[in-house]
């Protein structure tokens, strides 16, 4: 059956359709209590569903809120999706996500795609990149976030600005500390371990993944100890695989006496990465932390499940998804009867948690 229109709506109710739009989109500009009401039963009566983008341009806000994460199946943003939707819900928004391959062009069209269905807020989940490779795709997605700003749209990204974006009103940055939290951790574990460190990192000009491998580093020299070989790999679980398969190589060769046993300490630059790793090694025939010992870093729910249970670095993810939402949306109550300005992001803390996964190095 086809739907009922404004139209129809409008002739049961004896008034002209822009009268009927008024009443049922949400202006702020609405005909009196009778006529009001009997718009609203002949539209109850023919089962009138109203047009989500028509009640945007008479309230000037859609009530969307665009998340853009890389993965969705990835716990780290999982978990930040599930803090925009709560603090979406309290703003009585609706989300709308895309997910990309994690490249700025990507994340370009998906902002494109939010700014034509008129979404009030942006919310971008994932790690800058500053590679060469990526400078036309950084280059369009900063033009096209800084249209979207100029047209009233408001913007939050979480961990590094996005490269060339120069916006200045409705642009907001959730920091997060990764090179103070990686400090931090290099320093507790070296406390309790005398063999080497390896890093297992992303791409270089990953920017998370860099400051994560800077903040290990110069957490290792505060202590007085020598820099760790860092090995690079894709940014997810299958990278940290194929790291730990490298890794576990070494290992068995001392083993057979080709060269010096190595006693070494694995720190993966996220918590997928260093489950990865964890199962190469023990595809290999090693134990954790028997044989090497291995740290992540996001606490990402999935570490529930996971054994020897995992040390790393937390982060209150969803509390981050919930800051980036807030900080978009604009607070009511200005005692004028006009939306008051964006919340502040809220100040992101984490704190080292070692588990039996180091405890040879704790």
């Amino acid at each position: 059956m086809a739907a009922s229109t404004l139209t129809e709506v409008a002739r049961l109710a004896g008034v002209s359709p822009a009268t009927a739009s008024r009443v049922l989109n949400g202006s702020a500009r609405k005909p009196g209590k009778d006529i009001a009401d009997r718009v609203r039963q002949a539209a109850d009566s023919l089962g009138y569903v109203p047009n989500a983008q028509a009640q945007g341009l008479a309230k000037s806000s859609s009530g969307l809120i665009g998340l853009i994460v890389h993965d969705i199946a990835d716990p780290y943003f999982a978990a930040i999706a599930r803090g925009v939707q709560e603090a979406a819900r309290e703003q009585r928004r609706m989300v709308l996500l895309a997910t990309t391959g994690g490249g700025p062009a990507e994340e370009k069209e998906a902002v494109a795609a939010f700014a034509a269905r008129r979404a009030d807020s942006i919310v971008i989940a994932g790690s800058r990149s500053c590679r060469d490779e990526d400078q036309d795709g950084n280059a369009e997605l900063a033009a096209e976030l800084d249209r979207y700003c100029r047209n009233g749209g408001r913007v939050a990204v979480v961990g590094h600005p996005v490269v060339g974006a120069t916006a200045s009103e409705g642009y907001h940055v959730v920091e997060v500390p990764n090179q103070e939290l990686a400090g931090r951790l290099a320093t507790e574990l070296a406390a309790g371990w005398d063999g080497d460190f390896v890093i297992v990192g992303g791409p270089e000009g990953l920017l998370t993944s860099d400051d994560r491998v800077r903040g290990f580093q110069d957490g290792l020299e505060r202590v007085g100890r020598r820099p760790a070989e860092v090995l690079r790999s894709a940014f997810n679980r299958s990278g940290g695989y194929e790291a730990g398969l490298q890794l576990a190589a070494r290992i068995k060769a001392a083993r057979s006496g080709e060269t010096a046993a190595p006693q070494l300490c694995i720190f993966a630059v996220n918590d997928v990465m260093a489950i990865g790793a964890a199962a190469a090694l023990r595809s290999e025939g090693l134990r954790i932390p028997r044989d090497a010992a291995i740290a992540g870093f996001d606490d990402i729910e999935t570490l529930r499940d996971f054994r020897p249970a995992l040390s790393t670095v937390r982060l209150p993810l969803e509390d981050i998804g919930r800051f980036a939402t807030r900080a978009t949306g604009r607070q009511p109550d200005t005692g004028n009867g006009e939306e008051g300005e964006s919340a502040s992001p809220g100040v992101i803390t984490g704190e080292v948690t070692l588990r039996r996964s180091t405890e040879a190095a704790a």
